[in-house]
């Protein structure tokens, strides 16, 4: 199941296991130059994303999966408030392919989401922690 790094794995032979850390404003698998913000609420996320998220998403990594079951392990790392997950189809598509959303992982703490995800163009974020828009690419 091809992917960029090592948050990919079969969780089985029908399900893709995919490991996302989520660290103050970011994620960090698809970012290729983390920084380390410093917060202590969600609107320091919102400022500082709106201060540097559009040249970080220029260098993210798209994560590239194959369509069917997919398991996001979603980890928080050091966020000092709960914090959650929203994935989503991209434009028009967001209304024909399959989201999963949630929230309440605390500091430490991972939770998964599991979804059946057709072919298409998404994006995954936390509105609870401010994270830019990264792109997920499903094909058949």
């Amino acid at each position: 199941m091809g992917c960029y790094g090592m948050f990919v794995m079969p969780a089985s032979a029908a399900t893709t296991r995919i490991e996302l850390t989520q660290v103050p404003c970011q994620f960090l698998e698809p970012e290729t130059k983390n920084q380390y913000f410093h917060t202590t609420h969600a609107e320091d996320c919102r400022r500082i994303n709106q201060q540097t998220a559009a040249e970080r998403l220029k260098h993210a990594k798209v994560l590239h999966i194959h369509a069917g079951d997919v398991v996001f392990r979603v980890r928080n790392q050091d966020v000092p408030y709960a914090l959650g997950f929203w994935l989503r189809g991209v434009g028009l598509s967001r209304w024909r392919l399959p989201s999963v959303s949630g929230g309440g992982i605390q500091t430490g703490m991972s939770k998964d989401y599991k979804v059946h995800l057709k072919a298409g163009h998404y994006r995954y974020s936390c509105p609870l922690n401010p994270t830019p828009d990264y792109l997920l690419e499903v094909t058949p």
